[in-house]
């Protein structure tokens, strides 16, 4: 089953361009390749729970706001 989440994608990538963090710095503070972290942030694959809640914890939002429920 793929259930992709084109909200988290699409609020990823201005949340990332705040902090002014590139890619690779966000891909070294994940411990993943760039590339992994470019699929995340573009929406082209699923992340697991917890990435999802470093991710809201890192730029001060909720979880919610980064799936697109809020």
């Amino acid at each position: 089953m793929k259930i992709v989440l084109p909200s988290f994608a699409e609020r990823l990538k201005p949340l990332r361009k705040a902090k002014k963090v590139t890619q690779k710095q966000m891909a070294g503070l994940m411990d993943c390749t760039e590339q992994h972290y470019q699929k995340i942030e573009y929406g082209q694959i699923n992340v697991p729970a917890t990435t999802v809640i470093f991710l809201a914890d890192y730029f001060g939002v909720t979880a919610d706001y980064l799936l697109g429920r809020e």
